[in-house]
């Protein structure tokens, strides 16, 4: 009897948008420096060469992860910051839909870019700066439509706290304790806000 050759299912097309997908998961739960190419490669099941003709290297991968994270993650500033709002409500509420993000998947907790921003890498330090200085331009715009005299020190105010939260979720803070902070701090600004008019 003819032994029959086994036909090799044909590859499927790689699919760079899914691609980045998993590798954001993976360099938000590990940073960029704790995920090598090799584990990239694995989860992405594609060979070295075609991940860097797909993505260019790493560090490019992880911009496209970035970029994605703010397209699809990215607080609603126009929303938060509406015209029906006070300042001091229109960050308070800026404060608890961040801590909400930052504290709602355990797996992958804070803020993608802020803990980005922390990678030893150069080049991927630089990427997530980059993005994030592009957030903090959009809070302070936003800002400055209520009060253009303190959106300086407002806009730094803010930055610094979310920066905070994000930090204390990846330290494993619970989620309920991390929203009441969110709360506290909100508060204590608008009364702050209020007392000067804003």
């Amino acid at each position: 009897m003819q032994e029959l050759k086994r036909q090799r299912r044909p590859r499927r097309e790689f699919d760079r948008e899914e691609g980045v997908a998993k590798a954001q998961a993976l360099f938000h739960r590990h940073g960029f420096d704790g995920v090598g190419v090799a584990a990239l490669t694995e989860a992405l099941d594609i060979h070295p060469p075609s991940f860097y003709a797909a993505y260019g290297s790493k560090a490019g991968l992880f911009e496209r992860t970035l970029e994605r994270y703010v397209a699809e993650q990215g607080l609603p500033l126009s929303e938060i910051f509406s015209d029906d709002r006070s300042l001091g409500e229109a960050i308070t509420h800026l404060f608890i839909a961040a801590a909400d993000q930052y504290s709602r998947d355990a797996c992958c907790p804070g803020c993608f870019v802020t803990e980005g921003a922390r990678a030893a890498d150069p080049d991927a330090r630089a990427v997530a700066l980059k993005i994030g200085q592009q957030m903090i331009e959009a809070i302070h715009v936003a800002i400055a439509n209520h009060a253009p005299d303190q959106a300086d020190k407002l806009t730094d105010f803010v930055v610094t706290t979310l920066r905070g939260f994000s930090a204390a979720a990846y330290a494993g803070l619970q989620a309920e304790r991390l929203l009441a902070v969110a709360r506290y701090s909100g508060e204590l600004l608008a009364k702050e806000l209020d007392s000067t008019g804003r």
